[in-house]
């Protein structure tokens, strides 16, 4: 076993030699090499059809990295904007139904690239190192019946002098054993790579109208939702300026805020108030408080209008109050409420 075992690798070791030597006397010019422009001319444009499906499946790769990437960055954008848009604002539950849309599309656009362009684009690429080691084999085959083809000449030659008809009809069978190998690879891949080529066409014909059909139908519906995420921020600017949803927004010029607060004290009940209320409001819009002294409420809560603690923080167009249904106390808008 150990000696076969030996004698095998003699024998590989012998073959690389030769094939090496052989290799070195063609580059030489001493001897003569086989040629084939037919396919010289299929290897090229294997060659170049390889290193361009490489680079493509390269640029995809990183184009779909930077895609989920984005996806990524997308979410944590809306998540952050439904977050800034508070509730009380006009449009608050359509803009979280829109951002949950674009998720959505993120989740369909990046699906549709991983499955139905990428993956067949690396099937495609995937089988030209396999090709790539036949035409390798086929080169090595093709030294070997080179090889052989000199030896038997080199045969012939001596054999006139010689005689020695038993080297000459061994040399002759390796040589056509040599030939055969060589010509039935060459034979196939006279074949395969000419259909190989071919068939580029319509595998890039596929597989780009799906990448742009993809690309098309999400760009077409992810501006829908930006169209109505437009008109839900377009809302809130006109109620903005009907309103206000800001401090500076609800903010009433001082001769409105005497008129609101004289008609206030005529019109006030005074009847059943506690110490140190000044009169009752009732809130007609809801307000979210954006400060801690500040006062939130939902419209119809009824509200103790009282003194500030220090009049020098009292501040244009903004009331101190006491909420009755909890007893809270802080800022809020005059011009959310109504006297009672």
């Amino acid at each position: 076993m150990a000696e076969s075992k030996g004698a095998l690798i003699a024998k590989t070791v012998q073959k690389h030699a030769g094939r090496a030597k052989e290799k070195l006397l063609q580059n030489l010019g001493k001897v003569d090499r086989t040629l084939d422009d037919i396919f010289e001319e299929h290897l090229q444009n294997f060659n170049r059809q390889h290193q361009q499906a490489v680079r493509l499946q390269k640029e995809f790769n990183n184009y779909i990295r930077c895609i989920r990437a984005v996806q990524t960055a997308s979410k944590s954008l809306m998540e952050a904007i439904t977050e800034v848009y508070e509730s009380g604002w006009s449009g608050h539950d359509l803009l979280y139904v829109q951002a949950q849309n674009m998720e959505m599309l993120w989740q369909d656009f990046s699906h549709k690239l991983g499955d139905q362009v990428l993956i067949p684009l690396n099937t495609y690429t995937n089988q030209f190192p396999e090709v790539r080691k036949k035409i390798e084999k086929r080169g090595r085959k093709l030294v070997d019946y080179d090889s052989q083809r000199h030896s038997f000449q080199n045969l012939q030659s001596n054999a006139a002098k010689r005689r020695d008809d038993v080297k000459v009809t061994k040399g002759k069978e390796q040589l056509e054993e040599a030939k055969r190998t060589y010509e039935i690879l060459n034979s196939e891949l006279h074949d395969e790579l000419p259909a190989l080529y071919d068939s580029r066409v319509l595998f890039f014909v596929n597989n780009l109208q799906t990448l742009f059909s993809a690309e098309q139908l999400f760009h077409s519906e992810s501006s829908k939702v930006f169209s109505e995420l437009e008109a839900i921020t377009d809302k809130l600017a006109m109620d903005s300026q009907r309103g206000g949803y800001k401090k500076t927004n609800s903010v009433v010029k001082s001769n409105t805020l005497n008129s609101h607060n004289g008609n206030a004290v005529q019109r006030a009940t005074l009847a059943g108030l506690p110490a140190g209320a000044l009169y009752r409001v009732r809130a007609t819009y809801r307000y979210t408080r954006e400060d801690s002294d500040e006062l939130s409420f939902d419209v119809g809560d009824v509200i103790r209008v009282v003194q500030y603690d220090d009049p020098d923080e009292q501040e244009e167009g903004w009331l101190m109050g006491i909420k009755e249904s909890t007893n809270e106390k802080g800022m809020f808008p005059a011009n959310f409420t109504r006297p009672i």
